[in-house]
């Protein structure tokens, strides 16, 4: 049984089959334990698998990265409220294109090896986690603007630090 504050509806028998595939990013939202945990690791493994299969210049690597960006946005927003629909769920768990674009947005400017990514990884998730202000604030949005965006916020809260680490240390 869930918790009824995570419902806004009874569940539908129906799925939308395209919002369910990027709503969970391919499935990877059914990962146990920490969906959003699994999200964020698939999201880095992409972008590492992408540089490192491809030897992208960095300027090439982040036009790249803010593509996926705006395409997990734009195609997350309308299956994230799908799918929260249809699941009868508020901010379901295995939601996961909402943490796959707030890593990418972790992501940017971050150099092609495994300590930024890792750094990238761990300040995204911390912030997704504690979802400091004004985080929080947005998981109010209306659906799916606020399953995504309060991971966007997440994402750009990590760029910020991770970018600064790379500055002072």
């Amino acid at each position: 049984m869930t918790n009824s504050s995570a419902q806004i509806s009874e569940p539908s028998a129906k799925k939308t089959a395209w919002a369910w595939t990027v709503a969970t990013f391919f499935g990877v939202g059914h990962g146990k334990p920490g969906p959003g945990t699994w999200g964020s690791v698939a999201a880095v493994l992409l972008w590492a698998a992408e540089g490192w299969a491809s030897h992208p210049s960095a300027h090439t690597m982040l036009v790249g990265l803010l593509i996926w960006i705006a395409f997990a946005i734009a195609l997350g927003v309308p299956a994230a409220t799908i799918v929260a629909r249809e699941s009868g769920r508020k901010d379901p768990q295995f939601v996961v294109i909402d943490e796959v674009a707030g890593q990418w947005i972790a992501l940017l400017f971050c150099p092609l090896d495994w300590k930024h990514a890792l750094t990238a990884l761990v300040l995204f998730r911390l912030f997704d986690i504690t979802k400091p202000f004004p985080v929080r604030q947005l998981e109010s949005l209306p659906a799916g603007w606020g399953i995504v965006f309060d991971d966007v916020a997440a994402g750009l809260y990590a760029l910020g630090v991770a970018s600064l680490l790379r500055i002072w240390i």
